[in-house]
Order: structure tokens, then C-alpha cells, then sequence
């Protein structure tokens, strides 16, 4: 089995090599079922489709040394587009049995793809969310991106008839058999809900496990606006009521 890696990236000199080194440390050996007689270890292969968005702060140059490297495939797009785009050029490049999400700065921990990878394995879902309210050590966010993410989370839950608590969540995690379903649109920061629309419309319930978060300072590069969380509500209702 493999999992495919889907890092969109744009200006992240400061951190895209130490991403690409904790993605490819981590093992990806994950423990199944119950007990020393019944439950098993499963080790994945893995691949890493990195999706350069027409970044211009030297990252693409950093990214050319890593060409032909056996676990890495580097897609570059001519001029910025978003991150939705990135992700879906990264997913039509994937060959995974299970596709998963990962920034390219160090919010997110790649050391949490064992639990995120678990409930999948273990057949008791095709999708998982790593939230970081459900109780992961996580460094204090800013309190107003706190309430515009519950609220965009909470319109998801009165829309889509759900219990997620955290729909912004990077760490997205789903079988190629959902990827395959999707029909993905939406160019920049209306990615995220889109694609938790589309999966929930389509009938699958999402997991949800706890995740650490190490939040950024804007003067570290954090680049969301409440402009983006207009175009995240917006995509909500687009979604809900069309087809």
C-alpha cells in the first residue's frame, strides 16, 4: 500500500526544506486491530507530489534540486493559481491508494500520519480529518482566526448535517476511491470547503482524530485574511445549494 503526500507550496524558503525532511523521516509503520495476537503492524510505501504554485522568493530553485529524487515528483505551475489548484494538479499527479494533505510550512506535524492513517487501515472509514480541537498540544492561535474557524466549521455542521470541529484543518486524509469521486473547482482558499461539501454530499462521514498545531506569526509567513474566510463561506453555500 501507498501513500501519496500532497504538498502545495508557495514562498516557503524559510521552511520547505525542513518540511521535506520531516515528511520523509517519519515512519510510515501503523499499527492495526487489537492486542498482540489479533493486531499487526502495516508499513506503507510512500511518494511525495510536491506542487509548486509559481512561488518567486527562491523556492522553486530548491525544489529543482530535488528532480529525479526516487520519492519526490515536483510539479511546477507557471504563475500562482491557489492553493485548490496546486492541491488539484497534486492529486490528478498521485498514484497513492491514500491521498494525504500537508502544508509546506511546520504547522503540522508529519509525525501524526500513523494516527491519521489508522482509522483507514483498519476499515472503519475512507476519510479522516486531523483536527486540532479535539485535545492535540497546540500553541495559542490568534482568538479571532479561532472564531471565524468554529463559525465557518459550525455553518459546515447546520449545512451538511455533520459533528466536524475543525472543517479548515489541513491534515486531510481519504482513499483513492473518494479522490476519484471528486470534482474539485475552487482555485485558492475555498479548497478546504469545498472538498469537505463534496465528500459529505457524496456520502461519507468524515473521522476525526486530535493533532498537534504549531500556529505561525504573520511576520513568519501566516498569509489568511477575513477576506478568505469570506470566499470559505461563500463556498459553503455555493456547494449546499447547487449541484
Amino acid at each position: 500500500m501507498k501513500l501519496s503526500v500532497i504538498m502545495p507550496v508557495y514562498n516557503e524558503i524559510g521552511t520547505i526544506t525542513e518540511i521535506v525532511r520531516r515528511v520523509r523521516a517519519v515512519p510510515l509503520i501503523v499499527r492495526i486491530g487489537y492486542g498482540p495476537e489479533n493486531g499487526k503492524s502495516v508499513e506503507l510505501d510512500r511518494e511525495i507530489i510536491i506542487v509548486d504554485d509559481g512561488s518567486t522568493d527562491g523556492t522553486r530553485d530548491y525544489l529543482r534540486t530535488l528532480e529525479g529524487a526516487p520519492d519526490v515528483k515536483v510539479i511546477f505551475h507557471e504563475h500562482n493559481q491557489g492553493k485548490g489548484a496546486a492541491v488539484r494538479t497534486g492529486l490528478q499527479n498521485a498514484t497513492g491508494d491514500v491521498m494525504l494533505i500537508q502544508d509546506a510550512d511546520l504547522e503540522y506535524d508529519p509525525r501524526e500520519y500513523p494516527a491519521l492513517l489508522q482509522p483507514i487501515l483498519e476499515g472503519r472509514t475512507q476519510v479522516v480529518y486531523g483536527s486540532r480541537f479535539r485535545g492535540g498540544p497546540t500553541k495559542a492561535m490568534f482568538f479571532w482566526h479561532m472564531v471565524g474557524n468554529r463559525f465557518l466549521t459550525l455553518m459546515t455542521n447546520l449545512l451538511f448535517n455533520t459533528i466536524l470541529s475543525d472543517m479548515e484543518t489541513c491534515y486531510k486524509v481519504f482513499t483513492r476511491e473518494v479522490a476519484q469521486q471528486l470534482k474539485l473547482k475552487a482555485p485558492g482558499w475555498g479548497f478546504d470547503p469545498e472538498i469537505t461539501a463534496q465528500i459529505l454530499k457524496l456520502g461519507y462521514r468524515i473521522y476525526e482524530v486530535p493533532i498537534s498545531y504549531t500556529g505561525r506569526e504573520f511576520g513568519e509567513g501566516k498569509k489568511i485574511s477575513w477576506r478568505d474566510g469570506l470566499t470559505v463561506l461563500w463556498t459553503l453555500l455555493r456547494c449546499r445549494f447547487t449541484r
